[in-house]
């Protein structure tokens, strides 16, 4: 009888401990891997969301960035990671891209979860001011009528396949010409070396209100509040033409639905907080917030998107 009452009296602290339910997550830090440099959207966005999980979560939530090959080795690492929910990514809009252009190390529909949707930022159609077409269909009669003769700056990603899948629906050719960012083709842009590009609004903005670069039309499916008198592509003629980056978090297939479920939820409400909001609007991004499932089917439909274009253009799987 003594013993069992010293034990009752030693569990009385476990008892009154507000601890985790068994199994409860996270039981450890979680890491967020972001597949490209720090300074970018996507860091920016991985390392705000981070910081307003940590005191929710009760475990630090560290960022770390493992760059190469346009974001294909930080993805296969959480591909391989185990689905535990405690490492994940946060990829952008070239997890899509890869999908279509290269042979990647995983299936990026089958080896990773695609948890929530946490932004998405338009695309401009801009042009050097004296460029002669000043409107969508403009551009459409004079890539038409000078095939292969308008040129356009292009970094890999969205900026790349958007000029290509506006060339087809064009119903003509325009010749790409490479760059290593698009920073670097605004010079070329700007002095006319290059005819048009599709870029972030967040890249170009500047530009475009200062004069240096006339913006043509947003690839977005509404129109801008920032740029309410510019048209979409769509309005210019080319029904349902539609391109963006985005920002999503990741983690490995498998995940326990419930853990899936909470990461989603956990980090779409932080989309809510006024300071989230405010520097995301910074970034051009429009906070997104998806479930589990949306996500999943927003990035499906985004492979079919640009693998169709990837075809239609003729480019090599590499």
């Amino acid at each position: 009888m003594l013993l069992t009452r010293r034990a009752a009296l030693a569990a009385l602290p476990l008892l009154a401990r507000p601890a985790r339910a068994q199994g409860a997550w996270p039981t450890q830090p979680v890491r967020v891997i972001v597949p490209y440099t720090p300074g970018g959207a996507s860091d920016i966005a991985a390392r705000l969301i981070a910081e307003k999980l940590t005191p929710l979560w009760g475990q630090p939530v560290l960022v770390e960035n493992r760059t190469g090959a346009n974001g294909i080795v930080g993805t296969d690492a959480v591909a391989k990671a185990a689905p535990d929910g405690h490492t994940l990514g946060f990829v952008s809009v070239n997890h899509a891209v890869n999908a279509a252009l290269y042979t990647t190390p995983f299936d990026t529909l089958r080896d990773v979860s695609v948890l929530t949707q946490i932004y998405s930022v338009p695309l401009l159609l801009v042009t050097r001011p004296d460029f002669p077409a000043r409107s969508v269909a403009e551009l459409a009669a004079l890539v038409k009528a000078k095939p292969g003769e308008i040129t356009f700056a292009g970094t890999g990603g969205a900026v790349h396949l958007a000029a290509e899948m506006f060339a087809h629906r064009a119903g003509a050719a325009m010749t790409h010409v490479p760059y290593r960012g698009s920073t670097a083709a605004h010079p070329d842009l700007m002095g006319g070396r290059v005819d048009l590009m599709f870029d972030t609004l967040p890249a170009v903005l500047g530009h475009v209100q200062t004069g240096k670069l006339r913006a043509i039309a947003t690839t977005a499916a509404q129109r801008l509040p920032l740029l309410p008198e510019l048209p979409t592509v769509a309005e210019g003629g080319f029904a349902g033409f539609e391109a963006s980056t985005w920002g999503a978090i990741i983690g490995p297939a498998g995940l326990p639905g419930p853990v899936a479920a909470k990461i989603a939820a956990d980090a779409a409400a932080q989309l809510q907080q006024a300071s989230v909001r405010e520097r995301m609007a910074a970034l051009g991004a429009t906070p997104v917030g998806s479930g589990p499932e949306a996500a999943q089917s927003f990035v499906r439909a985004e492979v079919e998107k640009w693998q169709a274009v990837v075809t239609q253009a003729g480019i090599e799987k590499q």
